[in-house]
């Protein structure tokens, strides 16, 4: 046998074991998809990904192979996303609003490939998770124009479920209209009152009458339905899509920093991960500096706090409880220990969820 038959043969050799090996590693992501479905997680996972290319990359000493094997590895790792949302299509996924909402749009990007499922309101699509109807649920919990989305953070604080990602997602507003309508014709814009505001000076300088809808997709099927152009829509692209109407005008609101982020949620917890993110809630007890003292333990532990808010309790009245975010690079026995230390100063405390990072999904 000459040489190249002999490097034939050992390339089938090698060829025959990396068939077993890619069934085993594709069986091993059948366990992962189940475990993103279980959390409500996405396919796609840029911070793990680098990581285990980054780390197994290294076993290769050769460096012009290495660099291959680092693009062998990306190779492997498309497949097996691609067989993930393969798996992962009959996931149902809860929002709040009809089809073209931001939060249809944040939906559609985080879980391309789950199933959709509108409800009428923030506390319905939680529920639906909550008694299993869905898998997760994507919803509101701030903007960075108008704030907090109060009823999503309270229903994360007397609800069951958990918080595993975080995602921000750019609020682009459109003016949008019936087809052949001109920005002249327009004299009245219905949309969500957030939205109005994030438009304001823009409407104040067209000088037309503005009309408050339940949100910005329902408004668009409103100027559909009336079929009047003389009465526009601010929302989405995609919701001009949907509903067949024109852009008349974009990029229409105040900020163009303007963002919001989504949580999703699901009834089992993320893992914890040392250098992630962990979202708190709790009630202090009614003793001056029952709060200094809570925040001073978070510093101890060397918690950064990305942010702090507070809301109204529905009973006892007249007292609140804190929504905290923080970076926690801590061992589980410190965690134990924080929150042993927390609790002394807590009449309610609740970790509501891990994630590694707030996810960028674009505009």
């Amino acid at each position: 046998m000459n040489k190249i038959d002999k490097a034939r043969q050992e390339i089938d050799r090698i060829d025959s074991e990396m068939a077993k090996l890619f069934v085993e590693r594709m069986k091993a992501s059948e366990v992962v998809a189940q475990f993103k479905r279980e959390k409500g997680l996405q396919v796609y996972d840029p911070i793990r990904e680098n990581a285990v290319i980054e780390k197994n990359s290294k076993l290769v000493e050769d460096r012009t192979l290495r660099e291959y094997y680092a693009a062998f590895l990306r190779n492997n790792m498309e497949l097996s996303k691609k067989y993930q949302s393969r798996l992962l299509k009959g996931m149902k996924v809860a929002f709040s609003g009809v089809a073209g909402a931001f939060a249809d749009v944040a939906s559609k990007r985080i879980f391309p490939d789950g199933e959709k499922v509108s409800f009428g309101s923030f506390a319905q699509a939680y529920k639906s998770v909550e008694n299993g109807e869905c898998d997760c649920c994507v919803l509101p919990i701030e903007n960075s124009f108008a704030g907090e989305v109060g009823q999503v953070i309270d229903l994360i604080f007397s609800g069951s479920l958990y918080v595993n990602g975080v995602y921000s997602l750019k609020i682009t507003q459109n003016l949008l209209g019936i087809k052949g309508s001109k920005k002249e014709d327009i004299k009245e814009v219905v949309s969500h009152p957030q939205a109005l505001a994030q438009c304001a000076e823009y409407l104040r300088r067209m000088g037309c009458k503005t009309t408050e809808s339940v949100n910005t997709a329902i408004a668009a099927k409103d100027v559909l339905e009336r079929n009047d152009r003389s009465v526009a829509a601010i929302a989405s692209r995609e919701t001009a899509q949907i509903y067949g109407l024109e852009v008349i005008d974009h990029d229409i609101n105040e900020s163009s920093a303007n963002a919001t982020k989504f949580a999703v949620l699901s009834r089992s917890s993320n893992e914890r991960t040392r250098s992630g993110r962990m979202i708190l809630l709790f009630s202090v007890k009614q003793v001056a500096g029952a709060l200094a003292k809570a925040i001073n333990v978070l510093g101890k532990y060397g918690c950064n706090m990305l942010s702090l808010r507070s809301r109204p309790m529905k009973e006892p009245a007249w007292q609140c409880y804190f929504f905290i975010e923080t970076e926690c690079d801590i061992s589980d026995e410190k965690l134990e220990k924080m929150l042993g230390e927390l609790s002394e100063q807590c009449e309610r405390l609740k970790i509501a969820g891990y994630y590694s990072d707030t996810v960028d999904l674009g505009r």
